[in-house]
């Protein structure tokens, strides 16, 4: 502490002031800075659930937001290379499913137009020739 004090010319008691003010908020209360989620991350990275759960009380933290940390730090340091070869394989997902609606939605406008013409054929033929009911009897 005294080191620090000196590197940043503070009194000693105002640092720990300080300090004992920031221990006394609640953990939630406290901001994680970005190299203190990043460090949070590496330092549970390895553990198994139950640590890990146990390191998140011991914090104040949720794992949903250790995972979300996790989950933004990961992709910081992917590779825009990658990213894009990704993106460009999801386009090209995304352009045969496209394809393939298309595909199928011509098929269905031809079945119904299709169904749409039987439908006028048969009220026409009906009108031509009616039904009578002497001869269904």
């Amino acid at each position: 502490m005294e080191l620090v004090s000196r590197e940043l010319s503070i009194s000693t008691a105002t640092l720990e002031r300080w300090r004992a003010d920031a221990l006394s908020k609640p953990a939630r209360e406290r901001a994680w800075t970005a190299p203190a989620r990043f460090e949070a991350v590496l330092v549970t990275a390895a553990m198994d659930e139950a640590s890990k759960s146990a390191w998140c009380r011991e914090n104040g933290v949720y794992p949903q937001e250790l995972e979300q940390w996790r989950a933004a730090a990961t992709q910081a340091l992917a590779d825009p290379e990658d990213a894009a070869r990704i993106s460009h394989r999801e386009k090209k997902a995304d352009r045969r499913r496209i394809k393939e609606l298309e595909r199928d939605l011509h098929r269905k406008e031809k079945a119904l137009a299709e169904a749409a013409a039987l439908l006028v054929l048969s009220k026409k033929l009906e009108a031509i020739f009616p039904k009578d009911k002497d001869e269904d009897a």
